[in-house]
């Protein structure tokens, strides 16, 4: 990684954190962590071939965490002189001191704490100007104009680069950090005219700028998805079977890792709620969490506490074998945590039964006559009781084929059920974030039309 595209580097970093530990430690915490973190960044937007915004952004900031004995205090800053870290120590600890205790506050066990992080490769510094990356979203939103004059519009194509590196360190004897990227480019473009217009979006993201899809390709694709809209119908109400598209069906495996992490287990506001052990998916369901593939955006040698992290079967054969747990959550609950505090990484979602046939093509067939669902609207998820209800589109289908495109509908279940009912993923396996989903087939979903 070359560091200079950063101030400071790592070592410089270390130095700091180090200092903040000993000024917490002077003032008389029994425990403390600190978080610095330095990044820059670019992000350009064009719409109809023309500028709209260009910002850069460069920002660092420090954040620490000290404690009375089970009293916790929190402050930051984003100044690094030492007077100012001082001051921000001295104000986290007059927090701690007085503020309530909390049986379940403290740092991770020394033990649980990654003292030999290895290199994962997380950081490609893009060193793109602005006028090139104006040029590539113009060629995004060009390409999407070129597929159709149906194309009527645009909201617009976009570029975001952005480099950053952090070190966190602990009293318990962590210090540890790296550089990290992550670069977007996305464009939007509208088909048709008048109340008959339809949107449709599409973007490439990655660490490494050269895993980026081409502009064109992103531009192309997002237009046939738009064009593919025009003339949608609505449907009667009716219960058939729903596949989601792979993006979509990264947002359900999401759903599943918000129900089972430990924020809502403890407070008992999952649907999830005491299913360790127990069957939540059909059994040709796997969930594989892998923390450490090279150079993927979910990947960490430790969590956001400094726990190692470790690669492991969240769902064996449907069977739940572990939770997302933090410290915190992990105390409340009485468990150990998984080096999970800062969420979940490199899912992957799969099944036994998929076959080489099932791309997105195969999977229409396998679902013969239903609703394949492209986009949803609203946040009609009670994660207590599981109830789902959004708003939607996309095709309706017959015989595996896409006879034409449907809106204004609403689909309709209980997530719990939902999960029960999967019949099939695909394997045209799209990663959004840290999760990683062919399309997902659900046997029966209640369709609200007409």
């Amino acid at each position: 990684m070359n560091d200079t595209v950063f101030t400071h580097t790592q070592d410089q970093l270390k130095e700091l954190a180090r200092s903040v530990l000993a000024f917490a430690q002077e003032q008389g915490a029994t425990d403390a962590a600190v978080e610095i973190s330095e990044g820059s960044g670019l992000s350009v937007s064009v719409r109809r071939g023309k500028i709209e915004t260009i910002e850069q952004n460069k920002d660092k900031g420090i954040g620490v965490t000290v404690y009375a004995g089970q009293r916790r205090g929190n402050a930051s800053t984003s100044d690094f002189s030492e007077t100012s870290l001082r001051a921000t120590v001295e104000a986290a600890w007059n927090i701690a001191r007085f503020t309530a205790e909390d049986e379940a506050a403290g740092l991770p066990d020394a033990d649980q704490l990654e003292l030999n992080p290895r290199d994962l490769r997380l950081c490609y510094p893009w060193q793109i100007s602005t006028e090139e990356a104006v040029e590539l979203a113009q060629r995004c939103e060009n390409a999407a104009f070129e597929v159709d004059r149906r194309i009527t519009n645009s909201e617009g194509a976009s570029v975001y680069v952005q480099q950053s590196h952090f070190v966190a360190a602990n009293t318990r004897g962590f210090i540890g950090g790296y550089p990290f990227s992550r670069h977007t480019m996305s464009i939007a473009p509208i088909a048709g005219k008048g109340n008959k217009m339809q949107r449709d979006d599409w973007y490439t993201s990655a660490r490494d700028p050269k895993r980026l899809a081409k502009p064109e390709a992103v531009g192309r694709y997002a237009a046939e998805r738009a064009l593919a809209r025009l003339n949608a119908r609505k449907l009667d109400t009716r219960t058939c079977p729903v596949l989601f598209e792979a993006p979509l069906a990264a947002g359900l495996v999401g759903a599943f890792v918000q129900a089972v992490s430990g924020g809502a287990l403890y407070r008992k506001s999952t649907f999830l709620l005491d299913t360790l052990g127990k069957q939540v998916f059909p059994s040709h369901i796997q969930v594989m969490e892998d923390p450490h593939v090279i150079g993927e955006v979910g990947s960490s040698p430790f969590d956001e506490e400094g726990v190692r992290t470790v690669r492991r079967k969240v769902i064996d054969s449907g069977v739940l074998q572990g939770y997302f747990l933090g410290s915190y959550s992990a105390r409340k609950l009485g468990m150990k945590t998984t080096g999970n505090a800062g969420g979940a990484h490199n899912l992957s979602f799969t099944s036994d039964d998929t076959r080489l046939a099932d791309d997105f093509e195969g999977m229409l067939r396998k679902m013969g006559t239903g609703l394949l669902v492209t986009e949803l609207m609203g946040q009609g998820v009670n994660y207590v009781t599981g109830d789902y209800s959004r708003g939607a589109s996309g095709y309706w289908v017959e015989n595996g084929v896409i006879q034409y495109p449907v809106e204004e509908i609403t689909i309709a279940g209980n997530m719990r059920e939902m999960f029960q009912q999967i019949v099939g993923v695909g394997n045209d396996v799209l990663s959004r974030g840290s999760k990683s989903t062919g399309s997902i087939l659900i046997e029966k979903m209640v369709v609200a039309g007409n």
